[in-house]
């Protein structure tokens, strides 16, 4: 494995937790460790979100960090060596990160994984593939569903849906540019679109799971980059909905009569569902976290997990709770020390933290 290290050494603001920062890079993957003055023994392995680049750090303090450094836990996290939905690179980017660390402060006592939206499907999948490792996952803001189903029935289908009703607008799924960049002007562009045919905009809001016009047009504007990505990524297509009935219109036989279809590329097909299609098979505990609104992963993709660990027989290793918040990854540093808490106490007491209303347990 090929490493280029620096460490710093950085004192850091009283109320932050860490006592030493290392940055380096492990084979083209940025990373940064934190370890608490008080450190436990304990390891976070933290996993970011979808990011178009791959993520670089700093020396700045992080208040989300310092939620898992207060309570004694050293984190690292990999800005992964790709960017996009860089899955395939993150896994094995983190676990490169994982193995450093063992190696240059040795065993640990415990190992935990959490991250926000991409990094809440990482977490879900590093919890399935490496139960051994870790002893516990917290997922958050994640898409908790297999990569195919949601990104097509979500992420592309939106995007169909969007472009028959507004054709013209932003490029096609099929012919989206490599220079296409999701930003203020895209959005803009969208949103004005949308007011200019409120039953339109009203069907696409239903459709989509999203309470306004704004947020679809961020989504509609982020999901055209992610499709674009998905697209080079993959080597060609990944998406199909030639068997695909689209409802919630108020003219569905003559919506699906003429929305067009698209045929999946095999291999592309393929490679989206390598990366990665969950099996359910827990074998440690995972505290999933959502908010009750969220117009970029509406519920009813991490909904999809609990259907997933029924069918493993695992359902007794896996928790589901909300906080009451609009918006993507609106969780806050405390509701996120509340789940890590109940997490730890649920594997090293063996106290099942409630489900639902995160609020509602002690």
């Amino acid at each position: 494995m090929r490493k280029l290290v620096l460490g710093l050494l950085l004192l850091l603001p009283n109320g932050f937790a860490a006592a030493q920062v290392e940055l380096g890079e492990i084979n083209g993957a940025k990373f940064r460790i934190d370890i608490p003055e008080n450190w436990n023994g304990g390891l976070v392995m933290y996993c970011h979100g979808y990011n178009p680049s791959p993520q670089g750090f700093n020396d700045k303090p992080s208040e989300m960090l310092n939620v898992f450094l207060s309570q004694g836990y050293a984190v690292a996290q990999s800005g992964y060596a790709g960017g996009g939905w860089a899955v395939q690179e993150a896994l094995v980017d983190t676990e490169n990160l994982r193995r450093y660390f063992l190696k240059k402060h040795g065993p640990v006592k415990e190992t935990y994984v959490t991250g926000h939206s991409m990094g809440g499907f990482l977490t879900m999948a590093m919890l399935e593939t490496q139960p051994t490792v870790y002893d516990g996952g917290m997922p958050m803001c994640g898409p908790l569903a297999p990569s195919v189903y949601f990104l097509s029935r979500g992420a592309f289908d939106g995007l169909v849906l969007f472009h028959h009703f507004f054709p013209g607008v932003l490029p096609e799924p099929g012919e989206i540019p490599s220079t296409y960049v999701s930003n203020r002007e895209t959005t803009a562009k969208v949103e004005a679109a949308l007011q200019t045919n409120d039953r339109k905009a009203a069907m696409l809001r239903s459709v989509n799971a999203i309470k306004s016009n704004r947020d679809l047009a961020g989504v509609i504007s982020f999901l055209t980059y992610l499709v674009k990505e998905l697209t080079e990524r993959a080597g060609g297509n990944p998406f199909d909905n030639r068997n695909v009935i689209y409802h919630h219109t108020d003219d569905d036989n003559a919506v699906n009569a003429a929305v067009k279809r698209y045929t999946g590329n095999p291999k592309a097909v393929e490679y989206l569902r390598t990366y990665y299609t969950p099996t359910g098979r827990l074998t440690q505990p995972m505290l999933a976290i959502h908010t009750s609104y969220d117009p970029l992963v509406p519920t009813w993709v991490p909904n999809l997990y609990q259907s997933i660990v029924d069918q493993a027989g695992t359902s007794g290793w896996f928790v589901q709770q909300y906080v009451k918040r609009d918006g993507h990854c609106t969780i806050t540093p405390q509701e996120i020390a509340k789940g890590f808490a109940q997490l730890r106490q649920w594997k090293n007491e063996g106290v099942r933290p409630k489900a639902g209303d995160q609020a509602s347990n002690p």
